[in-house]
């Protein structure tokens, strides 16, 4: 049996002021929780912090997340094993404000 998995549209804003999880955007693949990054959006460096940093928001290690289409967009596709709470928090981020990390 396959482990049931969460797979959820992002909008990444990539080399902004500080990296936060937050807010709707309606984009290519529907509905996308929206995903601000410091980091720039060079060598795969943004999607490392999207999975960085959507990891923190939801409660899971960084290495369970994946993007899986979407690599060299701002609008991705991601995907990581359910957990308890894992999709109600997404939407539950959807529509609240951002949630931030300040620098590290």
């Amino acid at each position: 049996m396959t482990p049931a998995v969460v797979r959820f549209a992002v909008r990444v804003k990539a080399g902004a002021k500080r990296d936060g999880v937050g807010g709707r955007w309606d984009g290519a693949f529907g509905a996308a929780l929206v995903v601000c990054v410091r980091a720039p959006a060079v060598d795969g460096k943004a999607n490392a912090a999207v999975c960085r940093v959507l990891a923190d928001a939801l409660g899971v290690g960084a290495r369970q997340v994946a993007v899986v289409k979407g690599q060299r967009s701002r609008d991705k596709l991601v995907e990581l094993p359910e957990t308890e709470g894992v999709a109600g928090r997404v939407a539950e981020l959807m529509v609240s404000g951002v949630v931030t990390r300040g620098p590290d």
